[in-house]
Formats: structure tokens, sequence, C-alpha cells
């Protein structure tokens, strides 16, 4: 995954990108709703945090720079005397930065105040991956000329994987985003770290899938190849494993995106949004246009098949 995603021919170091125009959509791209709410969530922190001169927002995995857009855009007070960062690994994402914010490819040595946010970053994280055959088993990939397969080596079986599975199943360990993890809430001093992704809560359930309803690639908003094939040109992704996060720290809350979302006033944005079409319908305005978009953003944020049903975890600093 390191390879293929983000080496100097990866996924995301050449084509790979969200948006319409890319290969998948995320929250958002959904459209400047997303981020308007999670700048109330950000300010929340802030006031319950003091006010600090010195907040800083950090979103990792920013890739071009989408969400923080919406989120400066939408006026945050933290911002007022805070500064927003914007971490990416990719010199071809942080090209499309906005301007007025900090982009870098790594992470901040300390975060004294401040709010992390990670939207889909950690089902990007490479993972090892299990194999249950007459035991459990860890795939180890090798090159042969321009190709890439796998062979299966027997080694300590992490406790997370349950001690029986259907012969062929398989699992995900994800040593990095734990660590990832360990290593944010470590520089985090005051402050929330707030992950947005699709989650489920125990390895033992997806040990129990057929794996490519965890383990899933994409290229051009269609479903991808096997993901061994066609390395640089497509997305690698996994569901993110709470339990294995927990293992780090339990989470101090847990919610649906559709829950997050309605707790910091999505439903009172749509409202305004509605309130201020209604005034500028005969002769709308590009603002007022905006506006009445909030109606049908919302719908597919909150949409209970779909974006609504992602995981909110939220990891608080006082």
């Amino acid at each position: 995954m390191e390879l293929a995603l983000y080496s100097e021919h990866g996924f995301y170091s050449t084509t790979g990108r969200a948006g319409r125009r890319g290969d998948f959509i995320t929250s958002a791209e959904v459209g400047p709703l997303f981020g308007a709410v999670i700048a109330r969530a950000i300010d929340d922190v802030w006031k319950r945090s003091g006010k600090p001169h010195n907040f800083q927002i950090v979103e990792v995995g920013a890739g071009p720079g989408t969400l923080a857009r919406s989120i400066v855009a939408a006026s945050p007070e933290c911002l007022q005397s805070g500064h927003y960062i914007a971490v990416e690994v990719s010199a071809a994402q942080r090209e499309n930065h906005p301007e007025g914010i900090t982009s870098v490819a790594t992470m901040p040595e300390r975060i004294e105040y401040g709010v992390v946010i990670a939207n889909e970053l950690l089902d990007n994280i490479p993972f090892e991956l299990w194999v249950y055959d007459d035991g459990w088993r860890e795939s180890h990939i090798i090159a042969t000329g321009d190709t890439f397969s796998e062979i299966l080596v027997n080694s300590p079986v992490p406790a997370f994987l349950p001690s029986r599975a259907p012969h062929g199943s398989r699992a995900p360990i994800q040593r990095e985003s734990a660590q990832w993890l360990a290593n944010t809430l470590s520089v985090l001093q005051h402050g929330s770290l707030i992950l947005f992704d699709y989650c489920t809560p125990l390895t033992s359930e997806v040990a129990s899938m057929p794996w490519r309803e965890w383990l899933r690639t994409y290229a051009g908003h269609e479903r991808g190849s096997h993901y061994l094939r066609n390395p640089g040109e497509q997305d690698i992704t996994t569901q993110v494993l709470i339990d294995q996060l927990a293992a780090v720290r339990e989470p101090d809350a847990v919610r649906t995106q559709a829950q997050f979302l309605q707790r910091w006033g999505i439903d009172d944005l749509v409202d305004e949004g509605k309130r201020v079409w209604s005034e500028n319908a005969a002769r709308p305005t590009l603002e007022a246009m905006k506006m009445r978009s909030r109606i049908t953003e919302a719908d597919a944020l909150l949409d209970e098949a779909g974006l609504g049903n992602f995981t909110v975890l939220e990891w608080m600093n006082t």
C-alpha cells in the first residue's frame, strides 16, 4: 500500500484524487455544508479550552484542500487569532491547497491547543493482511517482474483475530493506524482529535465477511480490480477497526456521522439556507443558490445508507 499509494509513482502522488472529476467522493466533496458544521464543532472545543490565542486546526490527510476551504469559508471564531494547518504527504495534492493556511508534509511536533481532524485518513494507512488457512498466517507480498503475488507466512498471531474462522477468511491488523493514533494523542496537549471514516467495531466481524466487502479498490468512481493489480492506478482502502484503535485508548465519543452533524447544527444551517433562498428566489444571487444547495447536501451527508452511517470517533485531551 505504501508503494502503490504514496511512492513517487503512487496513486496519490500522480492522478489519484477526490472529487466529482476524480476517483471517489468524500463528505467534503459533497459541498461546503460539511465543513461549515465541523467549524461549529471546532469552535466549541476552542471555547471549552478557554478561547486560547494559539489555537490550531490541524487537518491530517488534507488531500487537495477541499475540507480546508469549507472550514475556513465558514469563518470559525477560533481562526481570528489561531491558524489552520493542512498536513498532506503528497506534494502534488499540496499544490492545490488554498491560500491562508499552512500547508506541510508532516505533523507538528506539538499542538498546545487545537483540534486534529482526519476525514477518511485511516482507511488508507497501510495494514497487515492476515489469512485463515488452517490457522492464521500473514500475507507477504512479493514482486516477480512487473507483477505482485502473495505468500503466506507463519507469524505470531495478533490477539484481535478470532481463534477460528472460515477457510480463506481475511482480516487487517492496523498497527500503523494504531501508532498514528498514539502519536497524535501525545502531540495534542489540549483539545480534541476527531476522525471520520467507515468503521467496523470488531476485527472478528470483518474476519467473517467476504474480504472484498472490507478491502476495496476504486478508480474513476468505480470499484477497481484486485488490490495487487495496477499499482499506482487505483485507491486501496479498508474498514477501520475500532477495537484496534480502542486498544491504544478508548474514544470518548462514538457517533454516526448523521448524529455528529445533527449534534452540531446541520438542521439549523439547512433551515437558514431555505430561508435565504425563499427571500431571494425571485432574483436568485450566487450566494442564495449556494444556500439552497444545503438541502441536497444534507440529504447526502445524513443518508443512513451512505455517508450518514460513517463513524465519527472523538478523543479529548484536557
